[in-house]
């Protein structure tokens, strides 16, 4: 057992000095400066129940998206019929997944169908028919690509959304997707909830514009720019420490290309530096914009701007032609990914409504963090009095593993950046339940090892034992409730859920592990004889 005496209690000390850790940037307002650059800055963050502020509810309309995937389909082979001197008549979207071409002749529609074929592969032919004269060809999105591009809508609009919330100034906003086409954003402590609404509404706007590299940026001011000059910030993120830092650049007001140009932005990695970049594309109006732009400006940078912020400024190094270009940097896989879901979701890819407005006033949370507070402190006092009388000095050393749990569990919350709700103490209240019953089962099984006439050390070590596949599997059954909780629970019943995970698990760890040092420490390295139970 000496070995047992090493590593457990260092274990437990590891822990401890963990949890302290990352729970200072919590309890400590302001932190000192060497603290920044070295430790975790991660804190518990308060939920929207017990801050007070906004919850909306906002529906994705889903089918707009295929239909504007339809009206860009639709546009690109207007434009390749044109390019190809094809002869038609009408190009449009008819209904919500079909897009109709009206045709002289069937000669031109023979060659058409080539082309789409090979163009558009995921989409559908149907049987041509005769109309007043005209050759009809329709062209289908099969249920499967619409349903990708229904999915990717409401991805994609989380983007624009939360850089809309981000310039209204929100501290720890909650955007999350819910379901199939409601999107979830939580807004705490806000001060102007309509003015918000109205923000988070309003649509993205994706632009491409040239630097103006005439003029130093970093003495530039708005009174002092050319009339077709803007002063906009690069938005750059530290990929070591993950610090957000804004550079100002000057570009001109004239957006030469707009997102409404842009079919797809993909990450990609490149073979020769095994370097992530980001692939777009164009549909034909872009690529043949691009193509003059670029080949017109070689040399010169180019700013990608959404909302106003530039995300993006590479060099054009050569004139790009068929619609096809890269934007490459010092990019992370999670930049890449997230620059290409900036430009696929440049603007809004369907309008969205908000089905439900819930406004919870400042005065509300504090009450709600007052009684949940009052609520756990006097369950843990009861508790901690009841095992003081009941199991003696046994039952102090119950208290110790209880509040080790508080402090466990709390450390565990702040490093994962959790935010606090009002089901989230009652897990932590429940928590303190589940560790006193653990407690109990151990301690019932020493006083029947005590009963039997084993000596103190040999009751411990059996009741340990004993109540060790007793204690796993009630604890293994609660984590099965928990799992399914989070899987279809939502909002503060997921909060309560991965408390409660977090809980059962390191419940496990100081009922059996940290609570058995105490007792080798007494009963081993200071010999005591008899125990208080």
């Amino acid at each position: 057992m000496s070995k047992g005496l090493n590593w457990r209690p260092l274990l437990v000390i590891a822990f401890l000095i963990l949890s302290a850790v990352y729970l200072t940037p919590t309890l400590v307002s302001k932190l000192p400066t060497w603290w920044s650059g070295m430790l975790p800055k991660d804190k518990i963050h308060l939920g929207l129940d017990l801050q007070g502020g906004s919850h909306l509810v906002m529906e994705v309309d889903t089918p707009k998206a295929v239909e504007g995937a339809l009206d860009l389909i639709a546009t690109d082979i207007e434009d390749s019929l044109t390019a190809q001197t094809l002869r038609f008549k009408h190009i449009a979207r008819e209904g919500a997944d079909k897009v109709k071409l009206t045709l002289y002749d069937k000669g031109t529609a023979d060659t058409v169908q080539a082309m789409i074929k090979k163009k558009y592969p995921e989409m559908e032919l149907l049987p041509n028919y005769e109309e007043s004269g005209f050759t009809v060809m329709q062209v289908r999105m099969n249920e499967k690509v619409a349903q990708d591009r229904k999915d990717k809508a409401v991805s994609q609009a989380l983007e624009p959304i939360r850089n809309r919330i981000d310039q209204f100034g929100v501290s720890e906003p909650v955007i999350a997707r819910e379901g199939l086409t409601n999107i979830v954003v939580q807004l705490p402590g806000i001060k102007d909830p309509k003015r918000a609404i109205e923000l988070i509404g309003k649509t993205a706007r994706l632009e491409f514009k040239l630097l103006d590299e005439n003029i130093n940026p970093a003495t530039a001011t708005p009174g002092s720019l050319p009339e077709d000059d803007e002063l906009l910030m690069e938005k750059r993120v530290d990929q070591t420490t993950g610090a957000v830092t804004e550079t100002p650049l000057v570009v001109k007001k004239k957006a030469m290309i707009t997102g409404d140009l842009l079919t797809d932005a993909q990450v990609r990695i490149d073979s020769q530096f095994n370097q992530p970049y980001v692939a777009i594309e164009f549909n034909s109006t872009g690529a043949r914009l691009f193509d003059q732009i670029t080949a017109a400006n070689v040399g010169k940078r180019f700013a990608v701007v959404l909302d106003s912020t530039i995300y993006s400024a590479p060099v054009i190094r050569e004139r790009i032609s068929g619609g096809s270009a890269q934007i490459s940097g010092s990019f992370t896989d999670k930049d890449a990914a997230d620059l290409a879901l900036v430009l696929r979701a440049g603007s809004l890819p369907a309008p969205v409504k908000i089905v439900q407005n819930v406004t919870v006033g400042p005065s509300l949370g504090e009450d709600s963090i007052h009684k949940g507070l009052m609520a756990g402190l006097i369950g843990v006092l009861l508790v901690v009095v009841f095992m003081a009388i009941y199991y003696k000095a046994c039952g102090l050393v119950a208290n110790y593993g209880m509040v080790l749990n508080i402090i466990f569990l709390m450390g565990a919350l702040a490093a994962l950046g959790a935010t606090l709700t009002l089901p989230g103490i009652a897990a932590i209240v429940l928590l303190v339940g589940m560790s006193v019953d653990s407690n109990v089962l151990i301690f019932e099984r020493i006083r029947e090892e005590l009963r039997l006439g084993k000596p103190a050390i040999a009751a411990v070590d059996a009741g340990y034992d004993k109540a060790f596949l007793t204690i796993m599997d009630s604890h293994v059954t609660t984590l099965i409730t928990a799992a399914v909780l989070f899987q279809f629970g939502t909002g503060p019943v997921k909060g309560f859920a991965v408390s409660l995970s977090l809980g059962i698990i390191i419940n496990l760890f100081t009922s059996l592990l940290a609570t058995k040092v105490v007792f080798d420490f007494a009963l081993k390295r200071m010999n005591v004889k008899r125990l208080s139970i």
